[in-house]
């Protein structure tokens, strides 16, 4: 994990001193710090090796749903094994001490809330992947009690309250965006005087148009990342390091209130 540079770490720290809303926009990046596999890295990304199943396709087919429960319970060792990393805890120490409305996050493994981030400062825009959801009466489920009959049997999840579909409460391919998230993350768009985004390639819309409208309407944008993304241009600050130590670096030199 490379480190960032000297100048770059005096920039950032002089950025978050000046600001008092910041806004953070989360990727795959910062969970990857953690141990989770990335989903859309070229080459590499879990989009590379199966095939996305499609909402429409999820609600029509019975073998949908069995292969969609199949993966998630196949697959969740390492996210439920995860643990919230050094840029998880830095984010959590600006939103604590005032310095930032909250996050906006792509991710869906629950690890900015492990961090100690309240709900209420954390917009999920892709859904959270650790409970499920009824998609007729919205009835939230734990996915344990699930897991066995699934695994033993076959038998799929339903609501016990409507008997409607139940779902991992994550936005799949075809699935409307959450309507009172997109309002949340445009709200806080408006009003952020520093958008930090934290390892999104900023390719899937319509979430990574938050970004670029922050910088239209003269907020600072900071984009740590290891990798180049379609905004380097036109930000204020680009650093393709590490996302923990580049934000424990920078914070060193930041004074922050205590709430």
């Amino acid at each position: 994990m490379s480190n960032p540079s000297e100048p770059q770490t005096k920039q950032l720290s002089e950025l978050l001193e000046a600001a008092n809303k910041i806004v953070f926009f989360t990727g795959a990046g910062i969970s990857t710090e953690s141990g989770i596999p990335d989903f859309r890295s070229p080459g590499t990304g879990l989009w590379n090796k199966i095939q996305p199943i499609q909402f429409q396709d999820f609600i029509a087919s019975e073998d949908a749903r069995r292969e969609s429960w199949r993966r998630k319970f196949a697959g969740d060792d390492k996210m439920l094994a995860a643990e919230p990393n050094e840029g998880h805890y830095a984010v959590a120490r600006l939103i604590a001490a005032g310095k930032s409305l909250g996050v906006i996050t792509q991710n869906v493994d629950n690890l900015h809330q492990q961090s100690g981030i309240d709900d209420a400062q954390i917009i999920e825009l892709h859904g959270n992947a650790t409970y499920a959801k009824c998609l007729h009466c919205e009835r939230r489920y734990a996915l344990e009690p699930f897991r066995q009959p699934f695994l033993e049997s076959g038998q799929l999840p339903a609501c016990s309250h409507c008997n409607g579909i139940v779902k991992t409460a994550t936005i799949s391919f075809g699935q409307a965006m959450p309507e009172l998230e997109m309002q949340r993350a445009g709200e806080w768009t408006n009003a952020t005087d520093l958008m930090i985004v934290l390892g999104s390639s900023l390719t899937v819309y319509p979430a990574a148009a938050f970004p670029e409208y922050a910088k239209q309407i003269g907020a600072k944008l900071v984009i740590i990342n290891q990798q180049p993304t379609s905004l380097d241009a036109s930000a204020d600050l680009v650093i393709h390091a590490g996302i923990g130590v580049t934000l424990a670096a920078a914070l060193k030199s930041v004074t922050l209130a205590t709430h």
